[in-house]
């Protein structure tokens, strides 16, 4: 005999989602209220997930962080870390500024110098690089940042082989950070600008740089602070083109308002997450913005100097800088079309929406978080204004593809043939970890530039 059984309260349900809001560029604004119809038939087209680039945005952020440093009293190189994306569009966009790009493999190499940066703008970075790389970039004059003796010895013997001079910085260790991987111990700094000494013929030290994680401005400029202190002892030392200090990349970026982030940390709970999936750690998405950050760490008091800025400007020491995510803020947004919407979690209080797509096009889940500011709805037809509890999933055959684990409270229930739109992807999430897994296309990207007098936005696909 079949009786009927009541499923049993799941501890999740009645959980309120909470809204994390995405800040939006104008142009990107536009892009949505005005052109949502060119954005639909893109994403009929061109397949989901597709990634919208904006390389006018990533210009403007490069203007405001030249404009940063000079206001600071500082002279900088920009260089834009092209690990954040793969995109050429922003490597032909930093040529036409002037600007440089941070490169760590061979293939990053050569998609800079096609897109016109030319090789005395190109750093190079990465622990241990391979002869490859660094004979491509002896031979094109690009400035070469070492990790190790061995490696200075092994640039030394490419260049010459090449009869060319290297230009090179030695990274060294923060006195913050004494376990990384990355960087010279004091004793192996003190080594390898001895070695430059006697490798003068193929070996030009042209200052120091290092790594550090997170995004303390005081941690940055007390490290930038060693690095100028590394350069006067080069000097005296006989290193007379000890010029240069590499403060890396590191500047954060906000995503939804600060206080918004405040209220999310304080409330935020396993329960909020399909599975109570608990996260250790998020990206700081209600961050201090790029230029404020690279006003404070130049405005860091250093010792009796004054300012690092002032105390580099003293010493004739240029800052470079390799922002990656700080110059594709607001430069680019991801959509998906859904697929399927699984109403069968009624009971827990939230659906399950599955997108045509995976959470390897959104990049978060490389560092074991969630991506958090809330994606939009477009919606394919009318909907009834309620609030619409749901997860995101992909549509691979892993449990863990979850493209959003946090559960969002849409306006309005989702459909299968709607569109949701992550905004500001740009910065590590569209390619840091694509895979075409189950032989999927790898996603593709659509470079779109707004109209001048009012036409419509123009675009073509990236690389063509």
């Amino acid at each position: 005999m079949l009786t009927s059984r009541k499923p049993p309260a799941s501890p999740t349900a009645g959980v309120q989602p909470f809204a994390l809001t995405a800040l939006r560029h104008p142009t990107v604004s536009a892009l949505l209220a005005d052109h949502r119809v060119l954005l639909a038939d893109l994403l009929d087209g061109l397949g989901s997930p597709l990634h919208i680039v904006l390389p006018e945005i990533f210009e403007e952020n490069v203007t405001a962080l030249r404009r940063a440093f000079a206001e600071s009293g500082a002279t900088a190189d920009i260089l834009f870390a092209k690990k954040a994306n793969k995109a050429d569009c922003y490597a032909k966009s930093a040529a036409a500024l002037g600007a440089g790009i941070d490169v760590a493999s061979t293939p990053e190499l050569v998609k800079a110098l096609a897109g016109g940066v030319p090789g005395h703008r190109i750093g190079v970075s990465g622990p241990e690089k391979d002869d490859t790389l660094l004979s491509l970039a002896v031979r094109h004059g690009c400035l070469i940042a070492v990790d190790s003796v061995s490696e200075l010895r092994r640039l030394a013997a490419t260049a010459r082989v090449a009869r060319l001079r290297a230009d090179v910085l030695l990274r060294a260790r923060a006195t913050s950070q004494p376990t990384s991987r990355f960087g010279l111990s004091a004793a192996d700094r003190t080594a390898a600008v001895g070695l430059c000494a006697e490798l003068d013929d193929h070996i030009r030290l042209r200052g120091f740089s290092f790594h550090l994680n997170g995004y303390s401005t005081a941690e940055r400029a007390t490290a930038a602070n060693e690095m100028i202190d590394h350069c006067l002892d080069a000097r005296r030392r006989g290193a007379r083109s000890a010029e240069l200090v590499d403060i890396g990349g590191g500047l954060p970026v906000r995503y939804v308002d600060p206080r918004r982030w405040e209220a999310f940390v304080e409330q935020n709970e396993p329960a909020h997450y399909h599975a109570d999936k608990s996260f250790k750690d998020f990206y700081p998405y209600g961050g201090q913005p790029a230029a404020q950050a690279v006003r404070a760490i130049m405005a860091h008091p250093v010792g009796g100097e004054g300012s690092l800025s002032a105390k580099a400007a003293r010493h004739g020491v240029r800052f470079v800088v390799e922002p990656g995510r700080a110059l594709l803020d607001q430069a680019g947004f991801t959509m998906f079309r859904v697929q399927q919407v699984d109403d069968r979690r009624a009971d827990d209080g939230y659906a399950i929406v599955t997108v045509e797509g995976s959470s390897f096009s959104l990049s978060e889940q490389w560092f074991n978080s969630d991506y958090l500011p809330d994606p939009l709805l477009m919606s394919a037809r009318p909907a009834p204004v309620e609030t619409f509890p749901a997860c995101v999933a992909g549509s691979t055959c892993l449990e863990s593809d979850l493209v959003t684990w946090r559960k969002i409270g849409f306006p309005r229930p989702v459909r299968r043939g709607d569109h949701l739109v992550y905004l500001n992807t740009a910065g590590y999430q569209m390619d840091s970890n694509e895979s075409p897994f189950h032989d999927a296309a790898l996603p593709l990207k659509a470079v779109l530039t707004l109209g001048d007098g009012g036409a419509p936005p123009r675009w073509r696909l990236d690389g063509i």
